[in-house]
């Protein structure tokens, strides 16, 4: 190989080196750029284990997706029911389309988790959606809307 690039022109950060957060065997997050509770562009790195899936919810702006890894599994209905999810396998793009319902994470019994790569314009905003497509209130007395990334296994990512 050839010398470290200058890290004022390439810079860069080794995967060892590159912080996860959550719930180790559950989901784990890990920001590459910006902040999706700020506003400005960000993009992370979301790692679901299988068994583990979020619930029924909608973002206020657009986020792209590409999966990384694994068979991302995802489903456009109000009701929780991981009967109703639709493999996305490693290699697919898509995108969360502002104001629609959707949840995702990784189907038990995969042999690896789904690791995605999400980004988007921050702040993100979402909302938990209940079975008849309503919006759930916030969690807690001045809850604000939970972002992907930013809220707890099993929410709204």
């Amino acid at each position: 190989p050839g010398p470290v690039p200058n890290p004022a022109n390439v810079p860069f950060t080794l995967s060892k080196d590159i912080k996860w957060t959550g719930t180790p065997g559950r989901q784990e997050t890990a920001i590459l750029w910006g902040d999706p509770a700020k506003e400005g562009p960000y993009g992370i790195l979301i790692k679901w284990y299988p068994g583990n899936f979020s619930r029924p919810h909608r973002h206020m702006g657009n986020r792209w997706v590409y999966v990384v890894s694994g068979n991302w599994w995802v489903s456009s209905s109000n009701v929780y029911d991981t009967k109703l999810t639709y493999p996305v396998p490693a290699g697919t793009r898509t995108e969360d389309v502002p104001g629609t319902v959707h949840w995702d994470g990784a189907r038990a019994g995969e042999k690896e988790p789904a690791v995605i790569l999400l980004s988007g314009i921050g702040p993100v905003i979402t909302y938990q959606v209940g079975p008849d497509g309503k919006d759930l209130p916030p969690a807690g007395r001045g809850a604000a809307p939970a972002g992907r990334g930013a809220a707890p296994a099993g929410r709204g990512n």
